[in-house]
């Protein structure tokens, strides 16, 4: 229950300012609603979907953050661009910021979240703020390769987010382990390759599953697997 509990989305709808890496200068816009995870924002800007942009936010007076976020989604409203956007380096003082952000702004977001909608106070993160991304229920065919062992063996992905991946399996594989992936993405394009550790695993029937723990977030690979 605890890894399925979503972070609460704080609506704010406060005007802040955004200047864009490569931008002269600032511009205006509004947060809709911001967590740790990423926020919907309204301005006058093109951005390119499926890409990472790298970012000033402020805040309000004297608080800024610096942010790197994937344009996940866009659409028009009255002629205004809202964007979805994920953030992917956000740091534990910028969390802060946000956090002191939403209770200066609106205290009763914060107070209706409660604590499962929080992190903890020391930078600390709770579950779901640590697995960052969305987990889809996606079935692809699957190789895997035991760094450890050099022993390769078949899979099938049970779900997958930008982060991990769930995974059917006929072999054992001890918690730690490091593999390699290659997804085989039905769209006549190379396999979609990733590197990370089981962290954790379970018998499933006659078979096993795992968790896979990605070393990086892998949200253009995300992407190309959701459009098929």
């Amino acid at each position: 229950m605890q890894e399925r509990r979503k972070l609460s989305r704080w609506q704010v709808n406060k005007k802040a300012k955004i200047k864009l890496d490569g931008a002269l200068s600032e511009v205006a816009c509004q947060i809709k609603d911001i967590n740790f995870k990423g926020m919907q924002v309204i301005l006058n800007l093109k951005l390119a979907l499926d890409t990472y942009v790298k970012f000033d936010l402020t805040l309000s007076e004297g608080v800024s953050i610096r942010a790197k976020a994937w344009v996940a989604w866009h659409k028009q409203v009255e002629g205004y661009n809202t964007y979805g956007l994920y953030f992917t380096d956000l740091l534990g003082p910028d969390k802060e910021k946000i956090y002191k952000f939403v209770y200066d702004s609106v205290p009763m977001e914060i107070i209706k979240g409660g604590e499962s909608s929080l992190a903890k106070k020391e930078g600390g993160e709770n579950m779901e703020d640590r697995r960052i991304f969305q987990r889809f229920n996606v079935r692809l065919p699957a190789t895997l390769l035991d760094l450890n062992s050099g022993v390769e063996m078949q899979a099938e992905t049970s779900d997958i987010s930008a982060k991990g991946l769930g995974l059917a399996l006929k072999q054992e594989l001890k918690v730690n382990t490091p593999l390699e992936a290659w997804l085989h993405v039905p769209d006549k394009g190379e396999p979609l390759y990733a590197r990370g550790l089981a962290v954790w695993s379970g018998r499933d029937g006659d078979g096993y599953r795992i968790g896979m723990d990605l070393e990086r977030a892998d949200l253009m690979g995300l992407s190309r697997i959701l459009r098929v």
